[in-house]
């Protein structure tokens, strides 16, 4: 076998392979001999069929399994020795298009190598980290949000009018075409007006009311509606008002503490302040990780694939033209053209993830089974009542596997560097924390 360079040019790399048709013989002989003992055929007892019948046979299949083998082997032989790694599918052709059997086999092999990434000293790397405390205001906000989503209703006034927002209790019979249908008819069921629980048009038409009297709703179902029966018909619900209630806030004590699983008010506040410095925290350290790239980028250079470039680039451009053009959601369009500052960024992004990786492999950093599943399980909660089944696709799809484990990768390498960068915190408030987030949106 002989594999001559035809190309070397910054990261491009040309090579032809000739494999003769004397290896292919042999090798086809091995095989078939090693699988004689085994082969039984009409006339000859088991492994004792002559090599001569068992090429006729057997020989043009093993023939198109030892040229494949042949060219893998060359292909992985020459990666160990020469420590390349291809940044995507090698191209194999084979160009003696009219060979025939006793001629040699001749392939092209060519692919881009990924580059050598250069040493950084990371401890020369300065960051801030932004720190925020949560103050009593922010606390307070955030129990007032608690509070109006355990909010309960207090009766008004007799006589006062039901108001958008508050909750009557009614009892009301629906009929089509003057016949109660099923599922039409309740007691004592309490309504939030403006909740949009029910049918549209019904809620509306009860402001207004007042308790102790009976209100006429005059409605037409949706075409869409799920009983196929009722769907575009128009109804009428005879409704009686038992009640109407205004919203009342729940009182900060301890009883709505207790609610939220809090022994009291004041543990129940600590778990606040957790829950906002921890959000704080993960919003400060997006911040600082976008800094770390903004370093990164000053200070690592190397050649890079120019097809890694072309597809993140072609890709930059394809994700920002569909956020301009929200309308079309599918890829019939026209062709979108990359320009330079697509270029730059996908240049940025690939120098980037590829200093990242190299970096990550060096120092054996690698995403645990137990990190994993944490990742999926979490994916699979966006699926209520499908979690199973989504944990199971995932387990079956590799390609899905890497799309999860890629960030968390990511992540622990960027953890690694701030670990041995030089960091210095910094107290500032919510709202210089926002801006700060806001401008990394800007970017």
């Amino acid at each position: 076998m002989q594999v001559t360079e035809t190309l070397n040019d910054g990261l491009k790399r040309g090579y032809s392979i000739t494999v003769t048709a004397a290896e292919l013989a042999a090798k086809v002989n091995d095989k078939l001999a090693e699988a004689q003992p085994g082969i039984e055929m009409k006339g000859f007892r088991k492994g004792k069929v002559p090599m001569a019948l068992l090429k006729k046979q057997f020989g043009p299949r093993v023939l198109g399994e030892a040229m494949q083998e042949s060219i893998d082997g060359a292909m992985t032989k020459h990666f160990e020795e020469t420590g390349d790694r291809p940044a995507l599918q090698p191209d194999v052709k084979m160009t003696n298009e009219d060979w025939k059997e006793g001629d040699d086999v001749e392939v092209t092999l060519s692919y881009e190598a990924l580059p050598d990434v250069p040493e950084t000293d990371l401890k020369a790397i300065s960051l801030e980290r932004l720190v925020v405390k949560a103050d009593d205001a922010s606390v307070d906000e955030a129990l007032a949000s608690l509070a109006e989503t355990a909010k309960d209703f207090g009766d008004r006034d007799e006589g006062a009018a039901a108001e958008d927002g508050d909750q009557v209790v009614i009892d009301f019979l629906g009929k089509v075409d003057d016949e109660a249908f099923e599922g039409g008819a309740a007691e004592d069921y309490p309504l939030v007006l403006g909740s949009n629980s029910f049918i549209p048009g019904f809620e509306s038409q009860l402001v207004g009311a007042v308790a102790g009297t009976d209100v006429e709703v005059k409605v037409s179902f949706p075409e869409d509606y799920q009983a196929k029966n009722l769907a575009g018909k128009d109804a009428v619900f005879e409704c009686k008002i038992k009640a109407v209630k205004a919203p009342k806030a729940a009182e900060l004590n301890d009883e709505l503490a207790k609610k939220f699983g809090a022994e009291d008010l004041a543990a129940l506040k600590g778990q606040i302040t957790e829950r906002l410095e921890a959000e704080y925290a993960g919003a400060a350290r997006a911040v600082m990780k976008r800094s770390l790239l903004d370093a990164l980028d000053g200070v690592v250079s190397f050649d890079l694939p120019p097809s890694l470039v072309d597809a993140e680039a072609g890709q930059i451009a394809h994700q920002l033209w569909h956020e301009e053009n929200p309308d079309v959601q599918g890829h019939d369009h026209p062709e979108i053209e990359t320009t330079d500052e697509h270029r730059k960024l996908g240049e940025r992004r690939v120098r980037l993830g590829l200093y990242l990786a190299d970096l990550g492999q060096k120092n054996e950093i690698q995403v645990s089974d137990a990190e994993m599943t944490q990742a999926i399980m979490a994916q699979a909660r966006q699926y209520p009542g499908q979690e199973r089944q989504f944990f199971e696709f995932i387990q079956k799809n590799q390609q899905m596997q890497q799309q999860l484990r890629a960030p968390l990768f990511e992540d622990k390498v960027v953890d690694y560097i701030f670990e041995l960068a030089t960091v210095t915190e910094k107290e500032i408030s919510k709202d210089d924390l926002q801006k700060a987030v806001e401008a990394l949106e800007d970017e």
